[in-house]
């Protein structure tokens, strides 16, 4: 961390940067594809939107970021921070869609760019067919990040003491949030049509062994960081890989919630590229201020966010859940959260 204090402004240089750049190739983007001002305008519209977008339900995953960032080693955070920007916006933003649209089609990935450049609506079809798979894979995910949290028996803050008390004890309890997510899985499932339900179990118990295998992962890595010093230091490479699946699970909802606005790809990496600039300063910001130490709730906002936008991906395999809705969850939890802190900072003057 920088050794000398940084001004709140001084964190919004490269957003910025990025995007009077992102804005410049959107209005260039119109021009190219529309040839109209009515549709350089739109494009930038579009733009300034999807990156709202990427901003609101992405708050919270900079709030756990932090919180993971405080205990890597400067060599390790550096390279999330600029190792993992570049494959959060190139990967999940480019690759992703076109990955999803190669499996899904059984075309390869090639065909998939041509297809995207070329028939829009044919590729937006693929990706919202598959939104229910890739719903109730994230959903799983993010489930057992909040829960892991929750039952963590080492935790020694409480923002809502009854509940929070409660979860702790089910802690221990060997595998209880396993468990709890299977119950919900089934749940589900039970309201599903027939011929999606193999489809969704599938999905959902694949999310529930990448989350095993990737903290399984990560532990090991981080406690056997003296024998495995080439691999990376405790709050290393395996911290890493955890923030690495964790931001995937976080760009599904506004990938998928892109294409309700454009089927451009370009104009959605452009977007969505533009408000993961603002996430990531956010992050740094937090790591560098201590934030997390001064808003003592602030992070349990975060993983009640988190809890309640797994729910909605698990609902949205049900019916459709605007992305505006999804967003405004997120922002009020950790907002309710941010206050309760204030409070309490005031009680204890």
């Amino acid at each position: 961390m920088n050794s000398t204090p940084r001004s709140a402004v001084s964190y919004l240089k490269w957003p910025l940067i990025v995007t009077a750049t992102g804005l410049i190739l959107s209005g260039w983007l119109g021009w190219a594809t529309e040839g109209t001002t009515g549709g350089v305008l739109s494009f930038l519209m579009i733009g300034v939107v999807l990156a709202s977008l990427e901003i609101a339900l992405s708050f919270d995953n900079a709030i756990v970021n932090a919180n993971k960032l405080v205990d890597m080693t400067p060599v390790w955070r550096q390279r999330f921070l600029t190792w993992g920007i570049l494959i959060a916006v190139f990967g999940m933003r480019i690759v992703f869609p076109l990955a999803i649209v190669a499996i899904f089609a059984w075309i390869n990935p090639f065909e998939a760019v041509r297809l995207a450049l070329t028939d829009p609506d044919e590729y937006s079809r693929i990706i919202k067919s598959a939104h229910g798979s890739i719903a109730a894979f994230g959903g799983t995910f993010l489930m057992m990040v909040a829960l892991k949290f929750f039952v963590d028996e080492d935790k020694s803050i409480d923002w809502i003491v009854i509940l929070e008390r409660n979860l702790r004890r089910c802690g221990s309890v060997r595998g209880f949030e396993i468990a709890f997510v299977l119950v919900i899985m089934l749940v589900i499932s039970n309201y599903l049509p027939a011929d999606f339900r193999a489809t969704f179990l599938f999905s959902a118990i694949s999310g529930l062994l990448v989350f095993t295998l990737v903290d399984g992962l990560g532990t090991f890595l981080d406690n056997s960081a003296n024998q495995m010093a080439k691999m990376g230091a405790r709050g290393g490479l395996g911290a890493f890989l955890y923030l690495e699946v964790l931001d995937a699970s976080f760009s599904f909802d506004g990938v998928i919630g892109a294409f309700a606005l454009t089927t451009n790809i370009l104009l959605i990496a452009i977007g969505l590229g533009i408000g993961a600039m603002y996430v990531r300063s956010m992050t740094i910001m937090l790591v560098e201020k201590g934030t997390l130490r001064e808003f003592r709730y602030l992070e349990h906002g975060a993983f009640y966010s988190i809890f309640a936008l797994s729910m909605v991906m698990f609902v949205q395999s049900l019916t459709h859940v605007p992305e505006i809705l999804t967003g405004c969850l997120g922002v009020a939890f950790i907002g309710y959260a941010f206050f309760s802190s204030i409070r309490h900072n005031k009680r204890e003057i």
